[in-house]
């Protein structure tokens, strides 16, 4: 059994550091007390929260850390750990490692909670890293939902996400079907399905679970790869036993390229 290392899907985090890092633009206030059933259609949104989400997707495009930090309060907290100061810290580090990044952020609807703003989007992250005899294409879609109070994000949490990195000439065609959510304890089937006829090419792969936290999203993560008799990766895993999101993320490598993916799975009681 081999070792590989595969790239930190959170810098983006993405990973992204892609979930909330690469999310920069991604937002998210949380239930708070607030009944989503009021929700507003994205049309009726105040101008102020229009202009907001442009200028904080104008700034990550530019990537100007400094102005688009500013769209974010000193006592900014997110439900993975991250702070003011470990998010600019995170951004720093994607953006020095990527180029031609890309982010579209739209928004899904909204509502007022007394003086707050409410406002779920989805935000579509793109991306190259260089490599002196490669390229790695960064793919991310990123459901969240955010708070904002003065002009200014105070807290968010990250619906759903999906991160991929992809690399060579022919990297895989995978689909990753997981749960969203799962209850704490139970079992959960992971399959990883490569789309393309293998025909007599081999196939290397390998998945992992982990639980999502700050240290995860700024340290790479190693994964054990083996040789696969089958068209992907097909396991059964137990979620934790205590309610935390998890990343699970997979590596599937043939001679022509690597597709590798992170999605985020909710572990509630």
């Amino acid at each position: 059994m081999t070792r590989f290392v595969i790239f930190p899907l959170r810098y983006p985090a993405f990973s992204p550091v892609l979930s909330a890092i690469l999310t920069i633009a991604l937002w998210c206030g949380l239930g708070w007390g607030s009944d989503r059933a009021w929700a507003e259609e994205p049309a009726t949104a105040p101008p102020e929260l229009k202009m907001l989400l442009e200028n904080i997707e104008t700034e990550a495009n530019r990537q100007n850390l400094e102005a688009l930090m500013r769209f974010y309060a000193p006592d900014f907290q997110n439900t993975d750990g991250l702070n003011h100061d470990t998010l600019k810290r995170g951004l720093r580090h994607f953006w020095e490692q990527y180029y031609s990044l890309n982010y579209r952020t739209t928004l899904q609807d909204w509502e007022r909670d007394g003086n707050a703003i409410i406002a779920t989007t989805v935000t579509e992250i793109e991306g190259v890293k260089r490599f002196p005899d490669r390229d790695v294409i960064l793919r991310s879609t990123i459901t969240s939902q955010q708070r904002i109070e003065n002009d200014m994000i105070v807290a968010q949490e990250i619906l759903a996400e999906r991160n991929q990195l992809t690399s060579g000439e022919a990297p895989p065609t995978v689909t990753l079907n997981i749960p969203q959510q799962v209850t704490t304890g139970r079992e959960f089937s992971l399959d990883a399905i490569v789309e393309e006829p293998l025909g007599s090419e081999l196939l290397i792969g390998g998945a992992i679970v982990q639980p999502v936290n700050t240290n995860a999203y700024f340290e790479p993560t190693p994964v054990s790869i083996q040789f696969l008799t089958s068209g992907g990766i097909f396991k059964i895993g137990q979620a934790p036993t205590s309610p935390e999101d998890s990343w699970v993320s997979t590596i599937l490598m043939r001679r022509d390229g690597i597709t590798s993916i992170t999605q985020r799975m909710r572990v509630v009681d």
